[in-house]
């Protein structure tokens, strides 16, 4: 179990759709240097800083500065179709990445669990081949028994699942349950934590995302259920940092949100 960060660790950092940006957003050269700094061995590169829309001579300067700092990359997507697969699967190759997360969607919208494994068994020779790991990261889209359906019908020991901690809250299903379903199946862990408070009025509840650590998620709870299962996964932290109205206040705050952490799940990963 080793630990790092990713783009979803900065994702305001790096830039979030529709809001205002920073007017440096990181890159993956200077979320590699921030691992180095932070001490953790992993940095995962998703679909919030497309690798495919660079050019190998630049995929090639990140591997080789990974590689220079003892970094081991981590790469992700989103979508099922086989032809993106194949283009990801070649740039895990180029990266030296074992792993590539993905979520189960195409076209950017919504796939049925029939038609996605149709699609993965496609290409998931291709993957075996290789001994690159197809991490299916659980979402809002799929609850955890059509998560699991699924790895069973693709039917290869190169799927399985990138396990989140919140995500499955969208599909109405809590941590405790998504993590004990889906430990078995489990080869990437996302830690995100969480909070849920009442609302100042009584009528209802906020879900907002915390430092690891600071709040309500039971990560000892987790490492028992991958434990119990011989799953050791590499651990990617992501927060959902809140946005405070000043992008570079917000930027700060992630990055005090992701130095508490780091802090915090070095002790936890002993």
């Amino acid at each position: 179990m080793l630990l790092g960060i990713g783009t979803y660790t900065f994702t305001w950092a790096i830039g979030v759709p529709g809001y205002p940006k920073t007017d440096k957003p990181m890159d993956a050269f200077e979320l590699i240097r921030q691992a180095h700094e932070y001490g953790v061995s992993v940095v995962q590169i998703c679909d919030n800083l497309p690798l495919h829309t660079l050019s190998n001579e630049e995929l090639t300067e990140i591997r080789d500065l990974a590689d220079s700092l003892h970094i081991q990359l981590e790469i992700g997507t989103r979508g099922v179709e086989p032809d993106h697969l194949m283009k990801y699967l070649e740039i895990c190759k180029l990266m030296n990445s074992d792993i590539l997360r993905t979520i189960v969607q195409k076209d950017n919208g919504y796939v049925g669990i029939e038609e996605a494994a149709k699609l993965i068994k496609e290409v998931i020779h291709a993957f075996e081949k290789e001994e690159v790991y197809l991490a299916i990261e659980n979402h809002e889209r799929h609850k955890v028994k059509e998560l699991i359906s699924l790895i069973k019908a693709i039917g290869s020991p190169f799927a399985g699942i990138c396990l989140d901690t919140v995500n499955s809250f969208g599909a109405l299903e809590g941590p405790d349950y998504v993590i004990r379903e889906l430990a078995p199946y489990t080869i990437n862990l996302h830690v995100k934590d969480f909070v849920i408070s009442r609302l100042d009025h009584n009528m209802g509840f906020e879900l907002k995302g915390a430092p690891a650590g600071s709040g309500q998620l039971d990560l000892d709870y987790a490492a028992k259920a991958l434990k119990s299962h011989g799953r050791d996964p590499n651990v990617i932290l992501e927060l959902w940092t809140p946005f405070t109205g000043d992008i570079e206040t917000t930027v700060q705050k992630e990055k005090d949100w992701a130095d508490q952490s780091i802090k915090f799940l070095k002790e936890w990963v002993k």
